[in-house]
């Protein structure tokens, strides 16, 4: 049997399901919803080649993604399209009004003396200049904002959600694969929408414009490019082949290398006491040449297309010029319409290049949208009811009744048709063989998990019919790893009452006995704990997290082998506050230790999820039998 630790926050999901959660049902029908089952959340995280169906599912999900994140900003981004259209319009303009209008039509009337020859194409030229550059500057602002709030939603719905989803998720999903959802995939995705967009749509309006000046100039000119097109279509298609696979291997191969990333520094004090550091530097190179690699392989990609685009182009450019000649020669067209037509014709494949680069954008975000997409996409498996019952005052009755419980479907059954009754202001402690069920029992009533058949109770309310925010306030636990955030003693206390005052928060430190210590820091209450509560030990840590539990004041204190960090002066300070706190609440204690158990009204012992002895310690000293067995155990050490 496997018991797992970790931890949580709960959040109300029903906001996601409102406004961030991705609702499948809305855009794949049942069948198909069944069908690609496999592909939901991070199931596919490793894969690199589906089928035209599973692509197309995976594209319609990302999709979906992005359209619902531009909510809000698309009258915005309407209306710099418009701009865009007349600035790229007066764009490709300019080099007829220099080439037909100016020399074929204005130079012959400037030489009869026509001053109009020269003013008029030279202010159309200046008027076409100025209005591009003005709606383009214009354009570009508000596409940057409109991307930002984009790229800020998306942020907001991947920090929600992760916070939203069950102790389960987070404990198969590494938090370096969430800090890449929220680092490196949202930045391939800033990339795309910050500059990608913008090169897209000005390359495709202006190549549009110019195509269509030079078919109404020329449509003779227009034929050479209409025959460019086909080779240009077969590059693209094969670059989407090819890059599609190139850049979900990127995502991949960044992935993994951010992982062992976090892990390496979040066990760095593991890493350096036995001696791992070369090791890990060994696997963090090859996983960072395997990352390179694949970046040159995608980009060498690009640099097959970027250069034949560019071949296409100039070859093309040398078509028109040389038909163009032969055409001039023989007075069936102008030698400024040509120059206009040659110069509209290199610049109708330049935007190839910002295209092509686009492309090579759009692959990378899409690789990333699919694994934020498919992050969003998670349920969580502690799911909170629609019409919870409410519980105002709590007298703190817990109740098991034919509860079982495993940590996936496919997995053993860790807790077998337990019947539990612990009765309001009672204290139990739990004890038992490591991996016998016992942080799986309190992680059951903290809710981090719920049971997978019969019932858990709360005053006779089911824990999953009860509110969110009832619960919590009627059930507190204090983990093994005193978890500390950046910020003073007093932010840390209050945190599970921010409205509490200050002589509550000195109360609930001079009940666990952390009121002395603290003030003996430099600044008090107001010391900054500094990351992981760095500057202050590990008793010290775990004392504030006693603080902030009885700062909280349930009716239900769960203490997840929460002294074992204490040494015993703050064990007797802490056993002192126990003793006086826990006179009118129901307590689980899992202890590892005499003195925890001394306070207890009741001792539980669990085996393969069962319980196996029950009663009082002095019961349960005189039956003789596996707690008796421990208590002389810890009765002999003690004495050494």
């Amino acid at each position: 049997m496997t018991e797992r630790n970790g931890r949580t926050a709960n959040v109300d999901d029903r906001h996601f399901t409102d406004t961030a959660a991705l609702d499948l049902s809305k855009i794949t029908p049942p069948r198909e919803q069944d069908e690609f089952a496999h592909l939901r959340g991070t199931a596919a995280e490793e894969e690199l080649t589906f089928n035209k169906e599973e692509r197309k599912f995976i594209r319609r999900r990302s999709l979906s993604l992005l359209w619902r994140a531009s909510e809000g900003v698309r009258g915005k981004l309407l209306l710099t399209a418009s701009a865009v259209v007349v600035s790229q319009a007066a764009q490709a303009a300019t080099p007829f009004i220099a080439g037909g209008l100016a020399i074929d039509w204005g130079l012959p009337r400037l030489i009869d003396g026509d001053i109009t020859g020269l003013w008029i194409p030279a202010m159309l030229y200046l008027l076409c200049a100025v209005t591009a550059g003005v709606l383009l500057y214009w354009y570009t602002r508000m596409t940057a904002e409109a991307s930002q709030a984009m790229l800020y939603k998306l942020r907001d719905e991947v920090f929600r959600k992760t916070q939203a989803l069950s102790l389960d998720f987070h404990e198969d999903y590494t938090s370096g694969k969430v800090i890449s959802r929220q680092t490196s995939d949202l930045e391939a995705l800033r990339e795309l929408l910050d500059g990608g967009v913008n090169q897209l749509v000005q390359g495709i309006m202006f190549m549009m414009f110019t195509t269509v000046y030079i078919w109404i100039s020329d449509f003779r000119s227009g034929l050479v490019l209409l025959a460019a097109v086909i080779p240009i279509i077969f590059l693209g298609r094969w670059y989407q082949k090819n890059a599609e696979i190139a850049y979900r291997r990127t995502r991949i191969s960044s992935a993994r290398m951010i992982v062992h990333f976090v892990e390496s520094m979040t066990g760095i004090r593991a890493v350096q006491a036995f001696r791992r550091e070369h090791a890990r530097s060994r696997q963090y190179r090859k996983l960072a040449k395997i990352y390179r690699d694949d970046m040159v392989k995608s980009i060498g990609l690009f640099g097959i297309l970027q250069p034949s685009l560019m071949l296409v182009g100039n070859l093309s450019v040398a078509a028109v010029l040389l038909w163009g000649g032969f055409r001039v020669l023989e007075g069936d067209l102008g030698a400024g319409l040509l120059a206009g037509i040659v110069l509209s014709t290199k610049r109708v494949f330049q935007p190839l290049d910002m295209i092509a680069m686009f492309y090579n954008s759009l692959q990378s975000a899409t690789a990333a949208l699919e694994k934020v997409s498919g992050l969003l996409e998670e349920t969580p498996k502690v799911r909170q009811v629609k019409s919870p019952q409410r519980l105002e005052d709590c007298r703190g009755e817990i109740e098991f009744r034919d509860a079982e419980f495993k940590y996936s479907e496919d997995g053993p059954v860790v807790m077998q048709k337990l019947d539990l009754h612990i009765p309001a202001g009672q204290t139990v402690a739990v004890v038992g063989r490591t991996g016998a069920g016992k942080s799986t029992l309190v992680k059951l009533l903290a809710r981090f998990y719920d049971v997978t058949a019969g019932s858990l109770t709360l005053d006779g309310v089911e824990l999953r019919k009860l509110s969110e925010q009832d619960h919590h306030r009627h059930v507190a636990m204090v983990t093994q790893e005193a978890f500390l955030f950046s910020g003073s003693i007093r932010e840390n206390i209050a945190l599970s009452r921010p409205e509490a005052t200050d002589e509550e928060i000195y109360d609930a430190a001079k009940a666990v006995g952390a009121h002395e210590f603290i003030m003996s820091l430099p600044e008090g209450y107001d010391t900054d704990v500094n990351k992981r509560g760095g500057r202050i030990s590990a008793g010290q840590r775990q004392l504030v997290s006693f603080a902030r539990a009885f700062l909280a004041d349930p009716a239900v204190l769960i203490l997840d082998e929460a002294t074992s960090s204490l040494d015993l002066p703050s064990e007797q300070l802490v056993q002192q506050g126990l003793e006086r706190l826990l006179g009118n609440r129901t307590a689980l204690i899992i202890a590892h230790r005499l003195s925890t158990v001394a306070i207890a009204d009741r001792v539980l012992v669990i085996d393969e999820g069962q319980v196996v002895e029950d009663g009082s310690p002095a019961e349960l000293i005189a039956q003789g039998g596996y707690f008796a067995k421990l208590h002389s155990a810890w009765s002999a050490t003690m004495q050494a």
